[in-house]
């Protein structure tokens, strides 16, 4: 049966519901308070990596992240403050830091990931899109024994879930890219991962869409939610009420502001990142992650893109020219040829990734109401998890059985 539904976001996540609920035959209309041409969407990584199946909240990362709190230009940057939500939500995440945890994340990510990376695929062939799409693979690039070691274990754990991962050296690195030099005494390749260029994606997305009869209202910010007879009946935007059978909330970090609204306990923070583009380096043509930085490199069509950190300190786009900085030097210390200009550097932008405390994202209905899809808080694997969580929240909409088991995703979990 045909329903009317509102998706409230306009990045990845939202675009790729409201693809998988238009081809079910909804009527869908996408909400969004910005032009739909930035944010996380328009400036991560490009990866599709079932490679990541480490969540952020992994064994340590709590512990690293009090060691780098006063360290503005550490890979993972948590503010310290005073704030009610935040202390709930750091709480929660300190109890996820677990090798249990892991563990059990791990094939989830995993499985998510691989169904995400094959509906792009299936999206860009069945649409006809000529957004760029590589299958690469992906290096982790070591500088120090240290780290190599645990990438050699996480690579071991890959393996062992059916990804496709092998340790390489320096040399069989040259080998594989011989066109750039390369600081790295070893690291893993990850064969399993595909990148994209994500502006190219976004835009044919959203023409697709238009032409379909989706419904777009940007420059819109939902201010307040109507519930009746414990149900959502309209959302009050800035400048109109709309009402819909359905309702998806895909506002990223916005959406734990939202949910307030609906007495929902939705723990989520907003994970800042940056990148810096260039069009002065073409000879790198495989995507890596600089493993001790924690920075990302993606060559993408026309340009290549650094990447990076993660700088949890509440909603705000205000650029750190410190963080910019370390990406740039991480850069140089892992590809001593490449020095990015202080006009790249200076045209650095940022996004906000909605992080949930256990690395995976919320997806479902929450119990409190019927008709209220959640799909938000995959932090850095938006654009890796986006497709398969738009058929995901289609399904569950259309009344169909998932693809995937919903019970790990489930809005309502406690920590």
């Amino acid at each position: 049966m045909s329903k009317k539904i509102i998706v409230i976001g306009g990045g990845i996540i939202g675009l790729c519901s409201a693809y998988y609920l238009q081809s079910e035959g909804h009527q869908v209309i996408v909400v969004d308070q910005s032009n739909l041409d930035s944010g996380a969407s328009y400036v991560n990584a490009g990866y599709l990596s079932p490679s990541h199946i480490i969540p952020l909240s992994a064994p340590g990362a709590m512990k690293k992240g009090l060691k780098w709190m006063f360290n503005s230009s550490s890979p993972l940057y948590i503010k310290p403050r005073l704030d009610l939500d935040f202390l709930k939500w750091a709480l929660a995440f300190n109890k996820s830091c677990n090798a249990k945890h892991v563990a059990k994340s791990a094939p989830v990510i995993r499985d998510i990931s691989v169904l995400s990376q094959d509906l792009y695929y299936d999206i860009k062939k069945s649409e006809n899109f000529s957004c760029h799409y590589d299958k690469k693979g992906l290096f982790m690039l070591c500088q120090t024994e240290t780290i190599l070691e645990e990438e050699v274990k996480m690579a071991e754990l890959a393996k062992n879930l059916g990804l496709e991962a092998k340790v390489v050296n320096a040399e069989e690195i040259k080998k594989l890219e011989p066109n750039v030099e390369i600081n790295t005494i070893g690291g893993v390749y990850f064969n399993c991962d595909h990148h994209t260029t994500p502006n190219e994606f976004m835009t044919e997305m959203k023409a697709h869409l238009n032409e379909v009869g989706v419904k777009f209202f940007i420059n819109e910010k939902v201010e307040d939610i109507d519930v009746q007879n414990g149900k959502i009946s309209t959302i009050k935007t800035d400048k109109q009420k709309l009402q819909a059978d359905e309702f998806v909330l895909a506002a990223g970090s916005w959406s734990s502001l939202l949910s307030k609204k609906l007495g929902l306990r939705l723990l989520l923070q907003a994970g800042k990142g940056y990148r810096i583009d260039t069009k002065n380096t073409t000879e790198i043509t495989i995507p890596a992650i600089m493993a001790e930085s924690k920075a990302a490199v993606t060559p993408m069509n026309g340009f290549t893109r650094f990447a990076g950190t993660m700088e949890i300190a509440g909603i705000n786009h205000d650029i750190s020219k410190v963080r910019v900085e370390a990406i740039a030097n991480a850069v140089t210390r892992y590809y001593p040829n490449i020095v990015l200009s202080k006009e790249e550097k200076d045209n650095a932008a940022c996004g906000l990734r909605p992080v949930s405390p256990d690395g995976l994202p919320y997806i479902g209905k929450s119990e409190k109401y019927n008709n209220l899809t959640i799909a938000t808080g995959h932090a850095m694997m938006g654009w890796s998890m986006a497709t398969a969580t738009g058929k995901l929240v289609s399904e569950i909409i259309s009344e169909q059985n998932p693809s995937l088991s919903l019970i790990p995703f489930h809005p309502d979990r406690r920590f």
